[in-house]
């Protein structure tokens, strides 16, 4: 992979906490864990052993993911961003045309995206849509049900 990553300093701590975690825990686990299916004899046939290898792998792989990522982090701090327009970064209220329903998103990066906690991705159809937008103009997002009207009614950075 090539080029920078966008991340909220929330999402790059939560990043880094996970890799200590997997670093400084889970690889002894697994380690351990490989170690003991080992003791108990006959490998070709020890689900323990294979449950174990299979942890190890995805555990060095999440290992490497997550490496990767913290270092082409572009960190933005949100609370320094000071636009009229819609930005990485930005949380936007939005007015529903069609349901008559506010919205609340945070436009975050690809690994912080959660819609239950309303932050939405930077290349997602909405968050690439709303970029650039300012208070009071409709955006139109095509979405898998179809059209979506929004109105930006409010922009923050914090």
């Amino acid at each position: 992979m090539s080029g920078t990553v966008p991340m909220t300093l929330e999402g790059h701590q939560r990043l880094q906490d996970e890799l200590k975690q997997l670093i400084r825990v889970e690889r002894p686990k697994v380690v351990q864990d490989i170690a003991e299916a080992r003791s108990h004899g006959d490998l070709s046939e020890n689900a323990e052993y294979d449950a174990a290898k299979n942890r190890q792998g995805f555990v060095e792989g999440r290992i490497g993911e997550l490496g990767d990522k913290i270092a082409r982090a572009q960190v933005i701090d949100t609370a320094t961003i000071n636009s009229e327009k819609i930005v990485f970064g930005a949380k936007v209220t939005l007015f529903d045309v069609d349901s008559e329903k506010e919205v609340k998103y945070q436009i975050v990066g690809e690994d912080e995206a959660d819609l239950k906690c309303g932050k939405i991705s930077i290349t997602s159809p909405v968050g690439k849509s709303l970029i650039g937008h300012s208070v009071d103009e409709e955006v139109s997002i095509v979405v898998p049900s179809g059209i979506r009207v929004y109105e930006v009614t409010d922009i923050e950075y914090s």
